[in-house]
């Protein structure tokens, strides 16, 4: 049979997985958020390029500019998502390990206190058996 504090560290231990994976998916937004800024900035200079080639294209580097504005305001709302999650993931882990703690620091008294009570009635015992 499992202790109390052995069933919180399983917890614990599944808690900070998710809390791992919430951090790799704000890292992949974050990825994503930076690739759509920079392939922005190529769009720019593109359409402010003296370039005769790319002027003639400037109609579709400004309607691909809108389309990466758009893409970026959403990594920009699901960075943010990922972002809450992970505080809220880690919030639930420390909780948890707090709650562990505390149940370890309960069965150690408890267990301390077993011993003493063993002790005392092998002496009320000796005692007994010696008188």
């Amino acid at each position: 049979m499992q202790s109390r504090s052995d069933k919180l560290k399983r917890l614990v231990n599944v808690q900070r997985h998710l809390e791992k994976i919430a951090e790799i998916d704000l890292a992949s937004t974050t990825r994503q958020r930076q690739e759509a800024s920079e392939t922005m900035d190529v769009v720019v200079e593109a359409i402010n390029s003296l370039d005769p080639v790319h002027r003639s294209f400037s109609h579709h580097y400004s309607n691909q500019y809108a389309k990466l504005q758009q893409q970026e305001q959403m990594l920009a709302n699901v960075q943010q998502m990922h972002e809450m999650r992970v505080v809220r993931e880690r919030t639930k882990g420390d909780r948890m390990e707090d709650r562990m703690k505390e149940a370890r620091n309960a069965e150690d008294r408890e267990a301390a206190d077993d011993s003493i009570y063993d002790l005392i009635d092998q002496h009320i015992a000796y005692k007994t058996s010696d008188g």
